[in-house]
């Protein structure tokens, strides 16, 4: 599923198991994890409720800095950020914005096209690990 330029992808396992996967993905294809933030525990601290939310943010300055190269304020839009939350049926999903979506808002062209569709492959198998069984 994709809407406004996420991709929404639905996992097989609750928001901590999948963010724990996703990490542990990321890291062995040897990316930084920049963050990992629970936004149901920020509420929480602060007397809020919120189901099951947490960001991870993530990448790797040879995948992102060509995007920045053709036009600085793709920068705005990386490191990579992926969102794994619980929905109100009780359902897991794990949304990141599209490469492809980034660079359309960026005016890239075909500039960063490899990039882009190295950058889209790569996310790919990293979600497709995360939010399904082995």
């Amino acid at each position: 599923m994709a809407t406004n330029g996420l991709t929404i992808v639905q996992s097989n396992f609750g928001v901590k198991e999948t963010m724990d996967r996703l990490e542990a993905e990321v890291k062995a294809k040897g990316l930084t994890v920049f963050a990992r933030i629970d936004h149901a525990s920020g509420a929480a601290e602060v007397g809020m409720q919120l189901r099951p939310t947490e960001l991870l943010i993530f990448g790797n300055a040879r995948g992102g800095t060509p995007l920045m190269q053709a036009n600085q304020t793709v920068g705005i839009d990386l490191p990579l950020k992926a969102l794994v939350y619980e929905d109100a049926a009780g359902k897991i999903w794990l949304a990141y914005n599209n490469p492809s979506w980034i660079a359309q808002r960026h005016e890239l062209g075909t500039k960063a096209s490899a990039v882009v569709q190295a950058l889209t492959n790569a996310l790919e198998a990293l979600v497709a690990n995360a939010v399904k069984a082995q």
